[in-house]
């Protein structure tokens, strides 16, 4: 039974890494880390944004946060609290999906196998997300979204395709900005969401975690690319996401939300969204003494 929520920009700007590094105040070794991090590749960082969890203080806003864009891979975070929350999804385990052929399969073998609810946060599967979107259909989603306050919660996607189901999240009709993505999770981690408490354990468990020194870092990446005019991608300029939270090991309850968008200006051998994740944990044992409370 599909449990309905309670509770009721511009062009995504660019700035240069080394502003976009420079301006955290930040130890030479961060900034090295981070310079390092992405010296593989030619890569715009657009945004990085982080809050107190409890307060909602900002503790770091650089560039340009304010824009929306593709929320990519990291709509499953929601899509997994809708999931839950209206009984598709039943834990960690359960349901367990099996690909069938014509769905998405660039992500290698592990889409190719029976998938559950951690597999697929775990390896980014898109025919999950699909399978989830097509059984409870645009309108159910679209409220859940628009009560989380989620970016424009627009699930049409390309215009004249009626493609939103399969892939509105990717490069298409849903936008979020960082600032809302932030705020997004802030609702998950204080639990202030329209959903039932359950659904947002449960969501909060099948998100990777991390060890980084004294902190444990929960997130999700996410990558896309545009259009070109003949509907092919262009590679050389995609979106890298990585968003989450993360509690110092010593005070749980005093947890950092965050995400971190970049751009890319070249085709990459590794996806944006890893790329955004392994240059933020280079980065964090230096950044995190600047996020003690």
């Amino acid at each position: 039974m599909v449990r309905a929520p309670s509770h009721p920009e511009r062009k995504t700007g660019l700035r240069p890494l080394a502003l976009a590094f420079g301006l955290f105040a930040l130890s030479s070794t961060a900034s090295f880390a981070a310079t390092a991090a992405f010296a593989a590749s030619d890569v715009e960082v657009t945004c990085t944004i982080m809050l107190d969890a409890a307060t909602g203080k900002v503790l770091i806003e650089e560039g340009d946060c304010a824009a929306r864009t593709t929320p990519a891979s990291t709509f499953k975070i929601p899509l997994a609290l809708i999931g839950y929350d209206t009984g598709f999804l039943k834990d960690e385990a359960t349901p367990v999906l099996s690909y069938q052929k014509g769905d998405p399969d660039w992500g290698g073998a592990n889409w190719l196998r029976d998938t559950n609810p951690a597999d697929w946060m775990r390896y980014s599967v898109v025919w999950y997300s699909q399978r989830i979107t097509r059984d409870l259909g645009r309108e159910t989603p679209e409220r859940y979204l628009k009560s989380f306050q989620y970016g424009n919660a627009d699930l049409s996607g390309d215009p004249g395709f009626d493609n939103g189901l399969e892939r509105a999240w990717i490069a298409s009709s849903l936008q979020v900005s960082p600032r809302e993505q932030v705020a997004f999770l802030r609702g998950l981690v204080n639990a202030t969401l329209p959903v039932g408490p359950e659904a947002i354990e449960k969501t909060k468990r099948i998100v990777e975690s991390r060890a980084v020194g004294d902190w444990t870092i929960h997130g999700k990446t996410g990558a896309a690319f545009p259009r070109n005019a003949d509907r092919s991608f262009d590679y050389a300029h995609g979106w890298g996401w990585y968003v989450g939270w993360a509690e110092p090991n010593e005070a749980k309850d005093k947890a950092v939300v965050f995400a971190r968008l970049i751009r890319t200006r070249e085709k990459t051998k590794t996806s944006p969204g890893v790329l955004t994740r392994d240059a933020l944990m280079a980065e964090w044992p230096a950044l995190s003494k600047t996020l003690r409370p």
